[in-house]
């Protein structure tokens, strides 16, 4: 092989790589939104104001017996949803994607879940307690809150935005019932809502969990 035809060769060689390597995508750094309304509008600012909407300062009780309180959720990333023990229908596959959270987050001390009882007439400390036992929850992640109906429900409709009212006023004779998973970043302010029903949903979570832990 003469010289000038290896030359050449490697003249190929190097015009391949380097439009391999111009025009190939780099990977995007997930960005995640800010949500301060119920029809979760998305803004991307990179810094929002400190008057943006957060989760409100509450005190609810875990099924550890413990207080839990807003400032538990200071500086860690937190994933919220609302159910009740007794549920026939949506919360048992939710329990089910929530422990999967929980598997996958176990040993990450940035992350909390929390679930709260839209029947905490029912779902006094004890009940909860036996159920985390049977659904293998662990308290070192994972916390079923009850406590007062009014602030839980407040919670849920007017800072969590799990249901959209579309302009409807709820009070607490009606019932609370959602799907929804929400994640908050370590200011309580909401970064994403997702189907808890939908594994594929709890996976597209579970990145923007890891997208958040970069900030």
């Amino acid at each position: 092989m003469s010289t000038t035809y290896q030359q050449r060769i490697n003249y190929s060689l190097l015009v391949v790589l380097i439009v391999l390597l111009t025009t190939c995508e780099q990977p995007q750094e997930r960005k995640l939104p800010y949500y301060n309304t119920s029809d979760f509008t998305p803004h991307f600012d990179k810094e929002v104001s400190d008057n943006f909407h957060r989760i409100r300062p509450f005190k609810l009780t875990a099924h550890t017996g413990q207080a839990f309180t807003e400032k538990n959720m200071d500086g860690k990333i937190c994933v919220a949803n609302f159910f009740f023990t007794t549920c026939p229908g949506i919360c048992p596959r939710m329990t089910i994607n929530m422990k999967v959270l929980q598997d996958t987050f176990l040993l990450d001390k940035n992350i909390q879940l929390i679930s709260h009882s839209v029947t905490p007439d029912k779902d006094s400390v004890a009940r909860l307690q036996a159920f985390a036992k049977s659904k293998k929850v662990d308290a070192r992640k994972w916390l079923l809150l009850t406590g007062s109906k009014e602030e839980i429900y407040n919670l849920g409709r007017k800072f969590y935005f799990v249901e959209e009212d579309l302009g409807e006023k709820r009070d607490t004779d009606v019932f609370l019932h959602t799907e929804n998973f929400v994640l908050t970043d370590k200011k309580r302010r909401i970064r994403g809502i997702y189907n808890g029903l939908n594994i594929s949903s709890v996976q597209n979570l579970i990145a923007d969990i890891r997208a958040l832990e970069k900030e």
